[in-house]
């Protein structure tokens, strides 16, 4: 069974981080359960990595992003590649619609490019999105929004 980091991280959101549980499981725990469920000690001490530095990102002053609302988003070479058009052109959307703001964008694009993931497409950029949304205070709606997308589309796959 082939899991990535992407993997560890769904797992992990969909188990706990939804949760209204007030006692967080500890990071050793964690690790016990992710091992028990199949996942490799390599993608989950990347999966943990990648949720510290999305809290280091959403907690740094200033914030790591400086842009305006009037700026325009032109994508590096390799944000291309592991971007495809679709990728691309749904961000723009989300954005023009007011689910994300600019700086959200980009911690949503930081987060992708730290997956080392080589085929990401859009299923997987829209569980990226959610995670990030979960972890932004004030993005209550917005992420209703996406949760209702994400799990909305997981249900008509399942029937």
């Amino acid at each position: 069974m082939k899991e990535n980091v992407l993997d560890v991280l769904m797992y992990l959101f969909q188990s706990y981080m939804d949760s209204e549980a007030e006692a967080q499981p500890t990071k050793e725990s964690l690790e016990v359960e992710l091992t028990e469920a199949g996942f490799h000690h390599a993608e989950i001490g990347k999966a943990f990595d990648w949720l510290e530095g999305l809290a280091a990102l959403q907690q740094s002053e200033p914030r790591p992003f400086p842009v305006t609302n009037s700026s325009i988003r032109v994508f590096t070479l390799h944000e291309k590649e592991k971007l495809d058009t679709e990728c691309r052109g749904f961000l723009l959307f989300l954005e023009q619609v007011g689910v994300l703001d600019s700086m959200t964008r980009e911690l949503v694009i930081d987060r992708v490019m730290a997956l080392e993931a080589e085929d990401f497409d859009l299923e997987q950029l829209k569980w990226v999105i959610l995670m990030v949304l979960s972890h932004q205070p004030g993005q209550e709606a917005a992420y209703a929004w996406m949760e209702d997308l994400v799990f909305d589309e997981v249900t008509d796959l399942l029937h």
